[in-house]
């Protein structure tokens, strides 16, 4: 049959309209849009670390590698349990390319398994060692921003025999943080001679510990190490100094934000934490390289939220951004966005990241090392009239 010529327009139009939608689709997987999972603390007993977090993450580039970049931020109420929920609901239904979360170790851990088996990389925020060690094919997928806690835990046994502490007591939280963090700070202190005389735990939900500051008050030890997060770590302190302690007391550095420092008021003054160089930017010598990391951040986050209101666990989030930044268009040289490969090659490109500043250190990864700092990492520095003093 012959077309007429008033039909001919019209169907190379429908040829023409056919063969864009063809095109639009074949051409999908090169535009689709880079999609990072956020799990995060912003309501719960770890909020006040949850709560920085999600502002650091409003603060991340919208675009990476010339691709549009969603971040889809869940809340898990500091609760292990609705974690693994939104991890699962991340990994199955939103699709996500890589995870941001959680806040706190026992968190963290909770998803290892998870996270394996989704095969998709996740950044943690949270401390413990034991969510990227030992290496296992879970963890291969883990990687983690904040220092661990055996660094931390090596700086305070240091500073503890440098001023002459021969005995320490322990408060922690009776959960895997304050366990693990309990295991590195024993094992560093014996191993400068100091000696382990009294060990309390306190849930992060407790009102009062004053049978804890009992005990470990009446052992007499020289100095006392809290371990805790957020402002209930704040009420040991309080307990402490109301039952006459003098000796120097200990904070870990989940402790590293302004809210602490306004519930612990004056109590905690005087007392000493190790944290990251970006609690203390601009007390540090210009020859350190984290500096200029580390200010950059600060001032974007305070011209928002205020002078000194940046928080150790706000950098965590941020120095994940800056991992994604460095790995994600190395990944894209090799596959698309929503793709298994796509996040296989992000993996791979984590791991291999060389020489990187980030606000709390210098990253470099490796097949072993899923964290990638080193001594550069940490500082110790003394809590005086509300802020944060830096010990060189």
């Amino acid at each position: 049959m012959r077309i007429t010529s008033p039909a001919l327009p019209r169907l190379k139009a429908g040829i023409l309209a056919f063969a864009a939608v063809a095109g639009l689709v074949a051409a999908a997987p090169a535009m689709a849009q880079i999609k990072i999972g956020v799990t995060i603390s912003s309501t719960g007993p770890a909020a006040s670390l949850g709560i920085p977090e999600k502002n650091a993450i409003a603060l991340l580039p919208r675009e990476i590698g010339g691709k549009k970049v969603d971040y889809i931020i869940l809340d898990d109420a500091s609760d292990t349990n609705t974690t693994v929920t939104n991890t699962r609901k991340l990994i199955a239904e939103e699709k996500v390319d890589a995870i941001i979360g959680s806040t706190t170790t026992p968190n963290s851990l909770a998803m290892v398994d998870v996270i394996g088996e989704g095969k998709t990389p996740t950044i943690s925020l949270a401390s413990s060692n034991r969510i990227i060690e030992p290496m296992d094919a879970n963890r291969a997928w883990m990687f983690k921003t904040p220092q661990t806690d055996t660094m931390m835990a090596t700086a305070i046994a240091q500073h503890m025999s440098d001023n002459g502490v021969k005995t320490m007591g322990f408060i922690g939280f009776s959960d895997a943080l304050g366990e693990n963090f309990l295991i590195e700070v024993s094992k560093f202190a014996e191993l400068k001679k100091i000696k382990v005389i009294a060990v309390e735990r306190f849930s992060r939900t407790d009102t009062s510990v004053t049978g804890q500051v009992l005990k470990v008050v009446g052992a007499r030890p020289d100095a006392v190490v809290i371990g805790g997060f957020g402002t209930p770590a704040a009420l040991p302190v309080k307990a402490l100094v109301e039952r006459g302690y003098k000796g120097p007391i200990y904070h870990n550095h989940g402790v590293a934000n302004s809210d602490f420092l306004r519930v612990c008021g004056k109590d905690c003054d005087g007392t000493f934490l190790a944290t990251g160089p970006v609690m203390v930017p601009a007390q540090l010598p210009e020859s350190n390289p984290t500096r200029k990391a580390a200010l950059d951040f600060s001032k974007k986050y305070e011209a928002i939220h205020g002078a000194g209101s940046v928080a150790a666990f706000a950098s965590y989030a941020w120095d994940a951004g800056l991992l994604l930044q460095r790995a994600i268009p190395e990944a894209l040289k090799k596959a698309q966005p929503g793709t298994p490969e796509f996040r296989s090659a992000l993996r791979d490109a984590l791991e291999g990241i060389k020489d990187l500043p980030t606000t709390n250190g210098i990253v470099n990864m490796s097949a072993k090392d899923h964290l990638g700092l080193d001594a550069r990492a940490r500082v110790m520095v003394q809590i005086r009239n509300g802020g944060w003093r830096y010990l060189p």
